[in-house]
């Protein structure tokens, strides 16, 4: 049994000085006031809140390539995003492997077939610091995209599938200019960007419609189906008659809104909110959230951002801190139907963060999940 006390605790609806009880990998309880408990370990007035869950993050592929051309031995790649994760409060991770490649990032398959190896050897040792599941992003236009998810499409850890189309013209990449510059940035010559654009543009007229339809068809109806980067009200609408069911980092207010209105979740970018704004020009997350069109935060590529990203929002958006914090532990936990975690409610799982606040900025400062403490 692990008793923490002299808390102040982020419940679902209120935030209270206390005490929780942890046995057995369960909240055994929670209580206002402090405990005389012998063993209870008092807190220091620091904010107890339940394990953050985030429903996708490319960290993975960061650390298997820390820069363009050094890849990292995939097992420690793992152990060390793991790690990552776990030191930012994150104790349930779906972790997002790209099936499929416009031609560009071809490392991105391989570290998709390694992510699911090193994740099935990993998972049963007692190594692992957070809980990992599977988000598979599946780029539509992409011809091997089938291929590649036939053998996973049934895998026991995956949560959550989504439609990708990162072809230029589309989506994140609607605007050309800002597609040629990314990709000159990248070294590339200007004609064969230009060459590429004419060939993708072309391959995704023959793919996206054939491959839409067969993930559609493959996927069991159990897991979570998102779309991705939305930027239009045709798009929201044919995501919706397909049954797909959340908007992942829309581009756009018109997107999100329009996914609410229709009966879809929609999925921000903490990124966005720590920063002041997206990195490459779409709606602001905070916007979002103060027009109730944001469900959830994930981290997209850096963990350590929803805790800030949630604390920042309880500052500057005005809505309530439980509701902030709710954004990346609660919501996101009912996205992935993983009703036993993202509260802190008698008989969920103990999945609690201790952090203090520097200043406004949130330190995680210990971790346990299911009760064991992993930081």
């Amino acid at each position: 049994m692990t008793i923490l006390t002299n808390a102040r605790i982020i419940l679902a609806d209120a935030v209270i000085h206390g005490t929780i009880v942890l046995e057995d990998g369960r909240i055994a309880a929670v209580e206002p006031g402090r405990s005389d408990a012998p063993g209870a370990e008092d807190m220091d007035g620091d904010t107890l809140m339940p394990g953050v869950v985030d429903l996708h993050t490319d960290n993975l592929e960061r650390q298997v390539q820390p820069r363009s051309n050094a890849r990292w031995p995939s097992r420690s790649a793992m152990v060390a995003h793991d790690a990552q994760c776990a030191a930012a409060g994150v104790t349930t991770v779906l972790d997002a492997l790209c099936l499929g490649d416009l031609g560009f990032d071809k490392d991105r398959v391989r570290t998709f077939l390694d992510g699911v190896t090193d994740g099935d050897a990993l998972a049963g040792t007692g190594l692992l610091k957070s809980d990992h599941y599977l988000h598979l992003r599946c780029e539509l236009p992409s011809p091997d995209m089938m291929a590649l998810l036939d053998p996973v499409a049934d895998h026991p850890r995956v949560r959550m599938v989504s439609l990708m189309d990162h072809s230029p013209g589309v989506g994140q990449y609607f605007n050309l200019d800002h597609y040629r510059r990314i990709r000159v940035k990248e070294g590339l010559d200007p004609a064969y960007v230009e060459r590429r654009i004419i060939e993708l543009q072309a391959q995704r007229e023959r793919t996206r419609g054939p491959n839409r339809q067969a993930l559609l068809q493959r996927v069991s109806p159990a897991v979570v189906l998102a779309s991705h980067d939305d930027r239009t009200q045709e798009e929201i609408d044919e995501n919706h008659r397909d049954g797909i069911r959340i908007s992942e980092f829309p581009t756009t207010k018109l997107a999100a809104v329009a996914a609410q209105a229709c009966g879809m979740q929609v999925i921000a970018g903490a990124p966005n909110i720590v920063r002041g704004g997206s990195h490459s020009g779409n709606v602001s997350a905070a916007d979002l959230v103060r027009e109730g069109a944001v469900d959830a935060f994930a981290s997209d590529y850096v963990p350590a951002s929803l805790i800030e990203a949630a604390f920042l929002c309880a500052g500057e958006t005005g809505i309530t801190l439980p509701d902030a914090v709710a954004l990346v532990t609660a919501r996101p936990a009912q996205m992935a139907n993983l009703p036993d975690r993202g509260r802190l409610a008698v008989g969920l799982r103990a999945d609690v963060v201790r952090l203090r606040l520097h200043d406004r900025l949130p330190v995680v400062r210990q971790v346990w999940r299911a009760g064991e403490r992993v930081i």
